[in-house]
């Protein structure tokens, strides 16, 4: 398995000193750019706003009350949405296309040397008034991306949960053969 996908994480902690180069976010968007879609019909776009500016400043304004407690630390804040509909008429499986892009986002962050946390916690309406989406857009997601910070810098009740082991359910809990619940590697 390549390192990118063991090595990434969601941290919360972000260095509110540091910055992302517009380079690095060129090459994070680029990512997301050749991410696979449903018939390639590219849905994701992707509002994105550097600290500091109006744009981060508006996304920040979206997260949900424990998101704000650590995310306004993170140099870039972005929300991804989905394009609903194209030439062709409704684009289906959206949320494949996107979900896709965002964690190439998230396994570019981790060859930079930067991280990434994607947060399901924001008011995607909010968003949607905010940044004058049309109609067929929908935001469904928002990502902090920056450089690693201090632990400490964390509210107390998040700082445990930084640095705890990481687990996963081992294979024969998610990949079943002949029948429902048979695992494929016994």
């Amino acid at each position: 398995m390549n390192e990118l996908i063991s090595q990434r994480r969601s941290p919360r902690a972000f260095s509110a000193e540091a910055t992302v180069s517009d380079d690095e976010l060129r090459t994070l968007l680029e990512a997301a750019r050749w991410a696979p879609s449903h018939g390639n019909s590219q849905p994701a776009r992707f509002v994105v706003g550097h600290r500091g500016t109006p744009t981060f400043d508006t996304i920040l304004g979206t997260l949900t009350r424990g998101n704000k407690t650590w995310a306004f630390r993170a140099s870039v804040l972005l929300i991804g949405c989905v394009l609903t509909r194209d030439s062709r008429g409704d684009i289906p499986n959206t949320e494949f296309g996107l979900g896709l892009a965002m964690e190439n986002i998230a396994l570019q962050a981790v060859e930079l040397g930067l991280i990434a946390h994607m947060m399901g916690g924001f008011d995607a309406a909010a968003a949607h008034t905010a940044f004058d989406m049309p109609g067929d857009v929908r935001p469904l997601v928002a990502m902090a991306v920056g450089r690693p910070g201090r632990v400490e810098d964390l509210p107390e009740d998040l700082q445990a949960r930084e640095q705890r082991e990481r687990r996963r359910h081992p294979l024969g809990e998610i990949a079943f053969t002949g029948s429902w619940g048979r695992s494929l590697f016994g």
